[in-house]
């Protein structure tokens, strides 16, 4: 009996496939790079026009906090919800920076997307030093026209005393972005 032996693949069929993964591997970095970017704080956000220092929002003890009132000093101003865990978890190190920072002239506000009665509860058992106002769902929005495009929490825009955007940030504070900023005047 003769051993039949089996024609070797065309290299042609060797070259698809490299073709196929290349192509493939391709796709896949252009797909992420579409997810990072759609999901980043944009730099080319609208211009900030005076809107938002027109704004008033109610405090979850029914006062109002006027956003002209803020105007002339660095401001923090961070947008966060009690059912955001990492909103949560950075509270604390926003009021300790809020606290040893108000001297030099530091504002910190905390908009809250989120329902009244949530809100109210959790500052009974967190108090923050900083003021608070109630954003409710509209607030995302807000966030939107600051640069959040994909409107994720928690966000924050730091202003310059001239009232313009000097920093965003979307996703937890660290100790480090608030020493970044800490030095903005």
């Amino acid at each position: 009996m003769k051993n039949l032996e089996l024609p070797a693949a065309p290299a042609s069929s060797s070259r698809r496939h490299w073709l196929m993964g290349a192509v493939a591997g391709a796709a896949a970095l252009a797909g992420v790079g579409l997810a990072w970017r759609k999901y980043q704080v944009q730099d080319g956000a609208p211009a900030l026009d005076n809107s938002l220092w027109q704004m008033t929002f109610t405090t979850p003890d029914g006062k109002t906090l006027h956003m002209a009132d803020l105007r002339g000093k660095p401001l923090l101003l961070n947008f966060w919800a009690t059912w955001c865990p990492p909103c949560v978890e950075e509270l604390p190190l926003l009021n300790s920076f809020f606290k040893e920072n108000t001297e030099k002239g530091w504002q910190v506000v905390g908009l809250a997307v989120d329902q009244l009665e949530p809100v109210k509860r959790f500052l009974a058992n967190s108090p923050l030093a900083f003021p608070v106002g109630m954003s409710g769902m509209p607030g995302l929005e807000l966030s939107k026209s600051l640069g959040n495009l994909s409107g994720g929490l928690p966000f924050s825009v730091v202003f310059g005393a001239d009232g313009q955007v000097a920093h965003r940030k979307i996703g937890k504070i660290k100790p480090e972005d608030l020493q970044a900023w800490a030095g903005l005047k």
